[in-house]
């Protein structure tokens, strides 16, 4: 093969694997809404490298499924639980092996007090793509859009 056809090939290549990540995932991103659906604790955290770290307000940084699986565990086996998440921008890096996602999210679910609470918000995810050519969530924030509640009276 002629070294130009091959550095055109390599070039061509590149540029439809981008794409095709970005098309991967957000077909993860997808399946991974429709799991949140059945309240499965443990499909749900599938999606996650073993290593992710999940980074949630006011609380600790939680890394391992073992860690995200404790601190998911109460909000999944709530019956009001329900999450949807769409991405809205979807960047993948030039190797092809890691990318972000950047979307909002809708959830419902029962505070503390049992009373049932409806956010909304936006997230910020990182992928690794694994050996078997799988995609997982490794690293994971969001945060709310409603303003905080006023400090409680003293």
């Amino acid at each position: 093969m002629r070294p130009a056809l091959f550095c055109v090939m390599v070039l061509l290549s590149a540029c439809t694997q981008a794409p095709d990540a970005a098309k991967a995932i957000r077909e993860v991103e997808a399946a991974w809404v429709k799991t949140a659906a059945t309240r499965d604790l443990d499909a749900f955290v599938k999606y996650y490298a073993d290593d992710a770290s999940m980074l949630t307000p006011n609380a600790p940084i939680f890394t391992g499924k073992q860690a995200i699986k404790d601190e998911l565990k109460p909000m999944l086996s709530d019956p009001s639980f329900s999450v949807t998440f769409t991405p809205t921008r979807i960047e993948v890096s030039k190797s092809g092996d890691m990318a972000f996602t950047q979307g909002s999210y809708q959830m419902t679910f029962s505070d503390i007090r049992g009373n049932k609470f409806e956010d909304e918000g936006k997230y910020l995810r990182v992928w690794r793509k694994l050996p078997d050519g799988t995609w997982k969530a490794v690293q994971e924030t969001m945060n709310s859009n409603l303003p905080l509640p006023p400090p409680p009276n003293e």
